[in-house]
């Protein structure tokens, strides 16, 4: 009696795996270089680490155009920098270039609903992912400076 071990599939070429570092290596970077930036900024930092950890609530709550937008009116600067790096992540994720440029308000006003949501959802994942590496970064700030 002989036992059929089971086949992996064969893996095609045209086939694209998903590896979850494609979300959170840009994150972690655009953070470690903010913090790295303005390492003996302490009030800075704290604007750093509060916004990344808010973002995915502002997102969920307000949507992506009002985050676009308020990049334009934050006057805190440690805030602007984390809300400039994240539209950064997500045109470099997306593909979308001109999301982190001054036009991006109206490249956003201009995607089709179908786009618009799904990049929301790539935004989503984004914003989650500036949150957990916000806490690893920024590990040793605490108190909020908002």
């Amino acid at each position: 009696m002989t036992s059929k071990q089971p086949q992996k599939p064969k893996s095609s070429p045209e086939k694209t795996t998903f590896d979850p570092r494609t979300l959170g290596t840009p994150v972690y970077e655009a953070l470690d270089a903010l913090r790295s930036q303005n390492s003996t900024d302490n009030a800075r930092l704290k604007e750093q680490k509060s916004q990344a950890v808010e973002l995915y609530t502002y997102l969920s709550t307000w949507g992506m155009m009002r985050l676009k937008a308020e990049e334009q009116a934050l006057s805190q600067k440690g805030k602007k920098d984390v809300v400039l790096k994240y539209f950064n992540c997500l045109a470099q994720l997306s593909g979308i270039t001109d999301l982190d440029k001054p036009r991006g308000l109206n490249t956003l006003k201009e995607l089709d609903t179908e786009e618009y949501l799904g990049l929301t959802g790539l935004g989503l994942a984004i914003a989650q992912e500036f949150s957990f590496w916000a806490t690893a970064v920024y590990h040793d700030i605490s108190g909020d400076n908002s």
